[in-house]
């Protein structure tokens, strides 16, 4: 079962950046956020804010399902300053979305605000509408063994490409499946 490596993500941003704007990631969520329509899926991203590159590797890789990712620090409706209202739209944000995915890095694994919406998301959303995607080459959950009660994503070792939900009990989606669900 293939962790989600570092390498994977970084083919689908580069994909992407070699076929749009150099700004793509601003464009690309705003346009998404802004003409979300009936029926389309939506994820609140849940990410540590200074791992960028990873989160732009995320967005890439999501998006190349079809997928309206929101990520609230490009929302122009958040506060400028991290506040209780920030918190507040947040939480309807993961409320208002199909699905929550928490990247799972180091950085945000170890963040306030990321557990806190992990949490949040975890009220709202388990165990059917919640996952981890872990973008690290080797996942070490310890002193954070919560996160193994939840689903997360991965690719086929064999089928390279194939993409699938792993649940806390073993049972196995494929993610477009998962997506939809």
């Amino acid at each position: 079962m293939g962790i989600l490596s570092k390498s994977t993500f970084n083919t689908y941003r580069e994909n992407v950046e070699k076929s749009k704007p150099i700004n793509w990631l601003n464009e690309s969520v705003n346009a998404r956020q802004r003409s979300s329509r009936l029926g389309e899926v939506t994820i609140f991203l849940s990410h540590k804010h200074d791992e960028t590159f990873e989160l732009r590797n995320a967005i890439a890789f999501l998006n190349s399902f079809g997928v309206n990712v929101y990520v609230d620090w490009l929302d122009e409706g958040m506060p400028k300053n991290t506040s209780g209202v920030t918190a507040k739209k947040i939480k309807s944000k993961i409320k208002e979305k199909n699905k929550f995915i928490f990247l799972a890095t180091e950085g945000a694994i170890s963040s306030k605000w990321c557990n806190w919406e992990l949490g949040f998301g975890d009220a709202q959303k388990y165990i059917d509408h919640i996952a981890l995607l872990p973008i690290q080459d080797n996942v070490n959950y310890s002193g954070s063994e919560y996160l193994q009660i939840y689903p997360y994503i991965y690719e086929n070792d064999i089928n390279r490409g194939s993409y699938y939900v792993r649940f806390p009990d073993g049972n196995t989606i494929d993610f477009v499946t998962w997506l939809k669900k």
